[in-house]
């Protein structure tokens, strides 16, 4: 985390149970596509979406489309790697780089 603002954003991507299963189904099974990533999670494919867009924002999953040998457009995310550390010390450093900005 290089500011405020980001360690900010992965908390608040992290903080949410169904965008901790989409990590772990990533980091377990691999890279997939949006279609049957909701069939294995259990979710719709729009609220996959709106999960999955907090994920990519927060810079934890990518996203590539690929067309299917069909020609489908298929949208697959994996995990970035990441390592996350969290201790007083590191907030006290990230945050005097806080925005004003409060969360929607």
């Amino acid at each position: 985390m290089t500011s405020g603002d980001e360690l900010a954003l992965t908390l608040a991507a992290l903080s949410n149970p169904h965008r901790l299963r989409i990590l772990a189904a990533l980091s377990v099974g691999g890279r997939n596509y949006v279609s049957r990533l909701a069939r294995e999670i259990g979710i719709s494919r729009p609220l996959l979406h709106l999960h999955l867009s907090r994920l990519e924002e927060a810079g934890l999953v990518r996203s590539q489309l690929e067309l299917s040998t069909d020609g489908k457009a298929l949208k697959y995310f994996e995990v970035c790697p990441f390592h996350l550390e969290l201790t007083p010390e590191i907030v006290a450093s990230l945050a005097p780089t806080l925005s004003e900005k409060t969360e929607k």
